[in-house]
């Protein structure tokens, strides 16, 4: 896309099937567009195998109104149980310790560690969407997490962008098939939660962000057009599920990548934590190392979700400026 901009310009269009896609390239221009024109581009684009994934529900590709009232939802009920406060940064540091003891346990052997990855990282929003966290080798646990990575790797293989293209032939493509049946093993998993928690409801004990859900959804009962029903909360919830997951957990497991890949970097972080911060730091005081914010920063913004991609080169020139 940066190639064809130099020459077609900054902003130019392509035909992709029945879609015609309007590309934006250059920090000028994509400020301009989601930042001085936030509300004109705030609406989500409409893509097939999302559009009959979600059906309109939800926050990630929802629309209009729907869209607008579940992410205020969302970020205000995220926000009470804990979301950027200190009562969220004490879960991740208890979690941390249930994810160094799961490495330990290796005793130095080499593991795959995806999986404990995702689960560590899917314990965060777990606690909040649903109250409690869940052992690294519970077989319903590993069985949500394999649902929602083979969902997000499916998302974009070639077939479904064919599908994308060509929503006419769906009907050719096993990996459309696959994606809507695992959402729909996900959503009677959380449909059969939230059973549960309408059993203990109490309006003046709200433990997690489906109780907050269910209390208003019976705040709304008397409402003929309301937001709070059942689709939207299976949605929501497997939205945040899934967003909660795999990016974090993707990131993280590139920094162990790439500790393990320079081990004299990784000692040189070790170092600055040990000398500036001592041997329990908070994450307000990582944040506020040097060091450790240009590493968290540079595997953010160029290793999140790019396993394909090779950047030793950038990132080693980093690593001699610190």
């Amino acid at each position: 896309m940066c190639k064809l901009s130099k020459q077609y310009g900054p902003v130019f269009s392509i035909q992709m099937g029945t879609q015609k896609m309007v590309v934006l390239t250059g920090y000028e221009t994509v400020k301009e567009a989601l930042v001085n024109q936030a509300d004109a581009f705030a609406e989500r684009a409409f893509i097939p195998i999302f559009e009959e994934f979600m059906k309109g529900y939800g926050v990630i590709f929802s629309h209009g109104e729907n869209w607008r009232v579940m992410r205020r939802f969302a970020l205000s009920t995220l926000r009470d149980y804990g979301m950027g406060k200190r009562t969220i940064e004490d879960r991740i540091v208890e979690e941390c310790g249930f994810l160094i003891k799961q490495f330990e346990s290796h005793e130095g052997k080499p593991f795959e560690n995806t999986a404990i990855m995702n689960g560590a990282v899917s314990n965060i929003i777990v606690s909040i969407l649903l109250g409690k966290r869940f052992e690294y080798n519970d077989s319903t646990f590993i069985r949500l997490l394999k649902l929602v990575n083979e969902n997000i790797r499916l998302a974009g293989s070639p077939s479904i962008q064919l599908y994308n293209m060509f929503p006419a032939l769906g009907f050719l493509f096993g990996a459309r098939k696959t994606i809507l049946n695992n959402r729909d093993e996900l959503y009677a998993f959380i449909q059969a939660t939230f059973i549960e928690s309408l059993k203990e409801l109490d309006a003046n004990d709200q433990r997690n962000l489906i109780d907050s859900f269910l209390i208003r959804q019976q705040e709304e009962k008397t409402q003929t057009n309301g937001f709070f029903h059942n689709e939207n909360l299976q949605s929501l919830v497997g939205n945040l599920f899934a967003a909660g997951t795999e990016t974090t957990s993707t990131t993280l497991r590139w920094g162990l990548l790439l500790m393990m890949k320079y081990p004299e970097i990784q000692s040189k972080v070790q170092e600055e934590i040990a000398r500036v911060i001592g041997s329990a730091p908070t994450t307000r005081e990582l944040i506020s190392s040097r060091c450790c914010a240009l590493i968290a920063a540079k595997i953010k913004t160029q290793y999140e979700e790019k396993p394909h991609r090779i950047l030793q080169s950038t990132f080693w020139t980093l690593m001699e400026n610190l």
